[in-house]
């Protein structure tokens, strides 16, 4: 990859490829299942390769190479909560009286910092190592001390359980529950947990499983003997849990759907806002703002900019569950279909704005910018700085999904032909008066 990145940079490597293009190409990686290991690694290579873009090369970094761990932050699990909270708000619910069903552990990304930033009565937890059960609630602080530790629910004090809880782990057999129900064996009884009778409460709130482990064929074991679903409403953090066909047919009846398209963006929030501020500054000031000290000390400019980029989550976040949630009421379509709608909406209206003149309005672009930019980086380098020293490709796309989403989150998946004028007035209005 840095060899066709490199191509017009290094002359052993423009004798073997060609470039076509003829311009810079920069790409950035990021973290997914089993990979957050090699991002630190990848950075490093891209810096022996002379790479100049080798500090954004690769997120999620370890904090010694000025990487904003997701994990460590919690930042997808920001995102997916915000839809948690949005139907919490929406249907005027009270979070500590609603029960919640949660895969994924205390030991996993997603699940450790679901239970660190929820109020909820989580009844039932599936993890790599079994299942914990509590009608009345699991233990909240119990689970707090796993999540902290980032331990599995093997871990968890069993004394701390309900007389009709219980815990079933991979590698028992024979198990009785209280209600008498013999499970033959554990790790079967782990796997198919999630399609039980007793897996039923208000939320259910994938944070790890694998890929469609819910699809047409068993969906209909999500419902009881009078054909309700046995979850209200369902925010997915895990990847496709469930197959787009069983999440039609749970909204259909009228389960709150909200798939992973849409509600885990936070991590690729973070990585894009990580990216940025790899760019923006030179590599002395880099390790001397975004880089864990010799001494172990975080910059006080890193915990600001990493609270800034939380902030941006969360908002985001909570715009498009507001867009998603008034569309749906507006035209009866499924939010999981809606989702899809939004998010190509949005990428075809900037690849739209690439092609305009709007990038030239010096007063507009000065104003969107100081908008969608952090407001800490923007205290550190100032704008003029930031607009010298990123790429003007990088600066035109954040220019655009500024623009573009937030015309779509304000305006809806299907705009009048006025809207887009009405939306650019107000902006345009707004740079000339501070211009």
């Amino acid at each position: 990859m840095l060899d066709l990145l490199l191509v017009g940079q290094s002359p052993g490597i423009k004798n073997r490829l060609v470039d076509r293009l003829g311009r810079d190409e920069i790409l950035f990686f990021g973290p997914d299942e089993g990979t957050a290991g090699y991002m630190d690694w990848a950075s490093q290579h891209a810096r022996k390769r002379g790479a100049p873009f080798w500090k954004a090369f690769t997120t999620g970094k370890s904090q010694t190479l000025g990487g904003i761990p997701h994990d460590t932050y919690g930042m997808t699990t920001r995102s997916v909560h915000q839809y948690v909270l949005g139907i919490i708000r929406q249907l005027n619910l009270d979070e500590t009286a609603c029960t919640k069903l949660q895969t994924g552990g205390p030991d996993g990304d997603l699940g450790s910092n679901e239970i660190k930033i929820s109020n909820d009565r989580t009844t039932a937890i599936v993890d790599g190592s079994g299942v914990l059960y509590d009608p009345r609630g699991i233990n909240r602080e119990e689970l707090m001390r796993l999540a902290l530790a980032r331990q599995m629910i093997q871990h968890f004090d069993t004394s701390k359980l309900s007389p009709e809880g219980f815990r079933v782990l991979v590698d028992d057999f024979q198990v009785t529950l209280p209600n008498g129900t013999l499970v033959q064996d554990g790790l079967s009884f782990r796997n198919v947990f999630h399609l039980n009778k007793l897996a039923a409460a208000d939320f259910f709130v994938p944070c790890g499983g694998r890929p469609e482990s819910i699809d047409i064929n068993n969906i209909g074991l999500l419902f009881d003997a009078e054909g309700t679903p046995r979850f209200k409403y369902v925010v997915e953090g895990a990847n496709l849990f469930f197959t787009q066909d069983a999440r039609l047919r749970l909204e259909k009846a009228g389960v709150h759907l909200f798939k992973d398209a849409s509600a885990n963006k936070g991590g690729v929030t973070s990585s894009s806002l990580e990216v940025l501020a790899a760019l923006s500054f030179t590599d002395a000031e880099f390790g001397r703002l975004m880089c864990k000290q010799a001494d172990g000390t975080l910059p006080s400019f890193y915990q600001e900019y990493v609270s800034d980029v939380q902030k941006f989550i969360e908002a985001n976040a909570a715009r498009e569950f507001e867009c998603l949630w008034n569309e749906s009421k507006r035209t009866g379509k499924p939010k999981s279909i809606l989702s899809d709608e939004l998010s190509i909406a949005i990428v075809e209206l900037r690849k739209n704005l690439e092609s305009t003149e709007l990038w030239n309005n010096i007063a507009l672009r000065r104003l969107i910018m100081h908008e969608a930019l952090p407001a800490r980086l923007l205290k550190e380098l100032g704008l003029d700085t930031i607009l010298e020293r990123v790429p003007l490709n990088y600066l035109k796309a954040i220019f655009g999904a500024y623009l573009a989403s937030h015309f779509v989150y304000e305006y809806g998946t299907d705009p009048s032909q006025f809207a887009f004028f009405e939306f650019m007035s107000k902006h345009t209005a707004k740079a000339e008066a501070a211009n």
